[in-house]
């Protein structure tokens, strides 16, 4: 048996599907730079009781939840490779594997495999602050899984390196580049609904995962040196926010208003502006 497997041991790589819930035959998997992955199952079992006992009587299977947390930096190699996944227009599914592994990766030895199927993504944040990178963390939720001790047959696997400096982003405002930002993040919430149906066999997997209304959300933080934002608010005014997320790369929230900001005023601190939006739209292109 091997040792405990330790984070440089483990790798996740992504595919389209083309048919909801099914990895393609010979794929090419791309891989996510992560800093941190969480695969989780969870079988909400349906716990019975009855009289004449203090114990459980029964506990059934109920409906099967799996669902991956990432957290990862952009990878200057391709920065919206994986996070184009968060925007529902693009109505694609993927199919995600977790390896685990010894050894050098294309000759790994002693292979955990975890292989969700039919994933989309729940919920994605992207921010930026002074003197860091670019990162992205998301939670996607999927149809199955699969345990298996071996890498897909028949595919190969890329990765993407490097990252996306601070210094190589940018925040604008209806087209105009804004030089007072110190830190930037947003938010696309796809509210996904697991969607099972009474049927046999596999009536403990979902049957669909469709999104429902979508919300996006994001703060900008800004050094104080303008009352603009208090104006913006006060004269209920509407704008588009433009994220770069490296190169040519970049997000871009229309139909935005601020929806609350505060500038706490401290004894020996510089004094910051936090402007909480929500919008309409987002590209990201």
């Amino acid at each position: 048996m091997p040792e405990t497997y330790s984070a440089h041991e483990a790798k996740i790589y992504y595919i389209d599907e083309v048919t909801y819930g099914q990895t393609p035959s010979n794929p090419t998997m791309l891989g996510i730079p992560a800093e941190s992955i969480e695969p989780t199952l969870n079988p909400n079992n349906i716990k019975i009781r009855g009289v004449g006992s203090i114990d459980l009587q029964a506990i059934k299977k109920g409906l099967r939840a799996p669902s991956i947390k990432i957290a990862y930096p952009l990878s200057s190699d391709a920065p919206i490779n994986f996070l184009q996944y968060a925007r529902a227009e693009l109505a694609k599914s993927l199919s995600l594997q977790v390896l685990y592994y010894k050894g050098v990766f294309s000759e790994a030895t002693d292979i955990i495999s975890l292989l969700y199927t039919g994933c989309k993504i729940q919920s994605t944040t992207v921010q930026c602050s002074i003197e860091d990178v670019v990162r992205a963390s998301m939670e996607l939720l999927s149809q199955d899984v699969m345990s298996g001790t071996a890498k897909i047959s028949g595919a190969t696997y890329l990765d993407y390196g490097g990252a996306v400096p601070f210094y190589e982003s940018y925040v604008k405002k209806d087209a105009a580049t804004l030089e007072r930002v110190t830190d930037w993040k947003f938010t696309i919430e796809n509210n996904l609904k697991q969607v099972p149906v009474i049927r046999s066999p596999n009536g403990n997997i979902l049957k669909y995962l469709p999104y429902r209304y979508r919300d996006l959300t994001g703060e900008v933080v800004f050094e104080f040196e303008s009352k603009e934002e208090f104006d913006d608010v006060i004269s209920d005014r509407e704008f588009a926010l433009e994220f770069g997320l490296g190169g040519a790369y970049k997000a871009v929230f229309s139909g935005c208003k601020w929806e609350n900001t505060q500038v706490p005023t401290r004894i020996e601190e510089l004094v910051s502006l936090k402007a909480a939006f929500v919008a309409k739209t987002v590209t990201i292109t």
